[in-house]
């Protein structure tokens, strides 16, 4: 989920290419590691579930402090999964013969509304903090209704939303919490970490994100034994054992591979967020005079509740699309994350909202562009990119 839009540019004159991404370099770094852990499961022929998975589950659920961890075939799956579990069944009806209402943001890939939905829930929106980028808890309020049955909050770009107020007004109307943690692998609020706030949390292990498997991946976290059995039955057809069927569920399984590659990449997971942390810092340190001298650039803010694993690292620009093409004609990929919210694309017309329904969110839809960012990269590149992006500005 929440995969990058691939784009790629042209060599540049200088340095060669810098890609958004480097999986590549990832794999070479970790070769005999990962080579080992796929001959294991080859050897074994134990393809899907079995100990592989099992292993990695603990050692996730240790990584987040959560009770219970329960692999999955992809972030989409674990968002759809979490939903029916900590809810009314899918498709139950509230007050008025309505479907039960989900809030979330606007700013976000699109798996998190399709779960939504897929789970018998109506996504509501509520707009975002323009200096977190996430769900702005003080516009929370307002959006709850009678038929509200969750809150999913979703920890973009790698840093949470400010979850205590999210928290509050969830217990007040007997709502769900489902963090959207699908970009957030070791992202912490308040010293607690993403996935062990709400009552699940669900993360994507597509191959880009700071924990990121050799295909698809996903999993749910959460402290409910209950819930986390009716996942496991969900991922598995329903299944309570075998050919005992409570229920119709889905082929949501994650397969051994999978989960050996990530169980070693997750040992590396930290030393790479700490990496991903100083390339930030650096990017910031750069780039600060610039955002100084007036309103074209602005960099992302860290709150003072949150440390940010940087998934992604965002900035706002005026005059975005000029810039992303310079830098592509440097030899530089950007990407954008997102250039169209959901309550504008063509899958919602049917909500009726319109331009202007969550400004902020659109605001930020028009100037967001991500910089090159990964654990490979060195700090000349990340000089590089700031040299060729203060170009473009400079050059409006």
């Amino acid at each position: 989920m929440k995969s990058g839009d691939g784009a790629r540019g042209t060599p540049g004159e200088q340095g060669g290419f810098i890609p958004a991404v480097d999986l590549a370099s990832e794999y070479a770094a970790l070769r005999p590691e990962i080579d080992a852990a796929v001959k294991r499961v080859l050897s074994s022929g134990r393809y899907v579930g079995g100990p592989e998975v099992e292993a990695f589950e603990k050692e996730f659920a240790a990584f987040c402090g959560a009770g219970h961890a329960v692999a999955v075939a992809s972030g989409t799956d674990a968002l759809r999964f979490a939903l029916l579990a900590t809810g009314p069944e899918g498709g139950e009806r509230r007050p008025g013969g309505e479907p039960a209402e989900v809030v979330t943001s606007p700013l976000t890939f699109v798996a998190t509304t399709e779960a939504i939905s897929q789970a018998g829930g109506r996504p509501v929106f509520v707009d975002i903090d323009p200096l977190t980028f996430n769900l702005d808890p003080a516009l929370l309020e307002r959006a709850l209704t009678p038929r509200t049955r969750a809150i999913v909050p979703v920890h973009l770009y790698g840093q949470t939303a400010d979850m205590d107020p999210i928290l509050l007004l969830a217990r007040r109307s007997g709502a769900a919490v489902i963090e959207d943690a699908c970009q957030a692998h070791g992202a912490l609020y308040r010293g607690r970490p993403a996935g062990a706030l709400g009552d699940a949390g669900c993360f994507s292990f597509y191959p880009t994100k700071n924990l990121g498997a050799c295909g698809e991946g996903g999993l749910v976290t959460t402290a409910s034994g209950e819930v986390a059995g009716r996942v496991r039955r969900l991922r598995d057809h329903g299944q309570s054992e075998k050919y005992r069927h409570l229920e119709e569920g889905y082929n949501g399984r994650l397969d051994a591979l999978q989960a050996a590659i990530l169980g070693v990449k997750l040992r590396h997971l930290g030393a790479w967020n700490e990496r991903r942390r100083l390339l930030a810092d650096r990017y910031k340190t750069n780039l600060r005079d610039l955002e100084a001298k007036g309103d074209e650039l602005a960099l992302p803010a860290e709150a003072a509740w949150a440390r940010h694993a940087y998934h992604l690292f965002t900035v706002r620009l005026k005059r975005r699309d000029r810039a992303r093409e310079a830098l592509r004609e440097r030899g530089i990929e950007a990407g954008m994350h997102y250039p169209v919210p959901l309550h504008l694309q063509p899958c919602y017309a049917w909500m009726g909202l319109r331009a202007g329904s969550f400004p902020e969110a659109e605001r930020a839809a028009r100037e967001v562009l991500s910089l090159p960012l990964h654990p490979g990269m060195t700090e000349a590149q990340v000089d590089r990119v700031c040299k060729a992006l203060r170009a473009a500005v400079d050059a409006g």
